[in-house]
């Protein structure tokens, strides 16, 4: 496998600018996540590194040498695209083999290759079945083969479950995850989906507007978001936000905290119910708060509130995050005391 470093990495369309000086490594062996919204820059910077797409400055290096120049087909990449691509004439067997037909692979090392990727996902009884014939799941099970015969230094995945339904995108997050674990594979993985970030990675990089906002491991951009966005970003249901103002300090500042971290009792900050979603393991409150901010609660179980109650919070004050007026971190120097009355 390998590491991939991209040294400030840009690419523009036009005058618009679309990846704006990127610094990053990639690890040899991690499965990371380049998660954002659309148009943040994160499929383009898979194409870059693939080389679909022709850097306009910078260096992107993997195990060291430098690749801006070299063809996609010889940097030792297998990308997943969204769509299967699978050829419709072929059955799965001939769709996992073709590229390695291409390169001039004997028979046998073809057969024996597409027999192993095969077995590791569990396509050994549909190996002559056509396309049409196969779900969803199938279909992608197939293409991630295709990959996986080529034996690549680099695993790209280009939102390759945005087409599955719910059910089955958890089950094929499982299997990916599953998958990396026997392949000990570097990979590279896109998504829009924040939840699917969150499950799936070793490291997760945030992008917003074609630069890199935070860098981790999902619990500590959970638990320690950098800024505004990522707080806002990364969390379902998101964190709520909040003016504030701290008794140490006069300036207002906004205060953040998750939906888990908030609780209902006797006394607290008043809000009335607006909605109450049943999830039979948890309920979400949605409130709003007397100076008219909304803000939602995330209670174990099922809830017996109603929609216009009345209902006073609580803040567990180890969670509470605050962010200065450009809406980046601030390290609590102590656990800050708010006025509920200023918030």
């Amino acid at each position: 496998m390998a590491t991939v470093e991209l040294k400030q990495i840009r690419k523009s369309y036009g005058d618009h600018e679309i990846i704006r000086g990127i610094d990053l490594t990639l690890n040899d062996q991690e499965l990371t996540v380049f998660v954002g919204p659309s148009g943040c820059g994160k499929s383009t910077l898979l194409r870059l590194i693939a080389g679909l797409e022709d850097i306009d400055s910078g260096d992107l290096l993997i195990d060291s040498l430098r690749v801006n120049d070299i063809a996609p087909a010889r940097r030792g990449l297998a990308l997943v695209f969204q769509s299967y691509a699978l050829y419709p004439h072929m059955n799965v067997a001939e769709n996992m083999s073709f590229s390695m037909k291409l390169a001039g692979i004997s028979k046998p090392e073809r057969d024996a290759k597409v027999l192993e990727a095969a077995r590791i996902l569990h396509l050994e009884d549909l190996l002559d079945r056509k396309p049409k014939d196969l779900s969803g799941g199938q279909r992608q099970r197939v293409a991630i083969g295709r990959a996986i015969v080529r034996n690549p230094k680099v695993f790209l995945f280009d939102e390759p479950l945005s087409n599955l339904d719910a059910a089955l995108r958890v089950r094929m997050r499982l299997e990916l995850t599953t998958l990396h674990r026997k392949l000990a594979a570097t990979m590279i993985y896109v998504t829009h989906d924040q939840v699917e970030a969150m499950t799936m990675a070793d490291r997760i990089v945030v992008l917003n507007a074609g630069r890199v906002e935070q860098v981790g491991t999902p619990m500590e951009l959970y638990r320690t978001p950098r800024n505004l966005f990522v707080a806002g970003f990364i969390g379902s249901p998101k964190m709520n936000f909040l003016p504030a103002t701290l008794l140490a300090d006069p300036h207002a500042h906004t205060v953040g905290i998750r939906p888990e971290h908030i609780g209902v009792a006797d006394e607290g900050l008043p809000a009335t119910v607006q909605l109450v979603e049943h999830l039979g393991s948890e309920s979400y409150i949605h409130a709003q708060l007397v100076t008219g901010e909304p803000i939602t609660l995330r209670l174990n179980g099922e809830s017996t509130l109603t929609p216009d109650q009345t209902i006073h919070l609580t803040f567990d004050p180890q969670h509470v995050h605050r962010f200065d007026h450009e809406g980046n971190a601030i390290e609590p120097v102590h656990k800050p005391q708010l006025k509920n009355s200023q918030l």
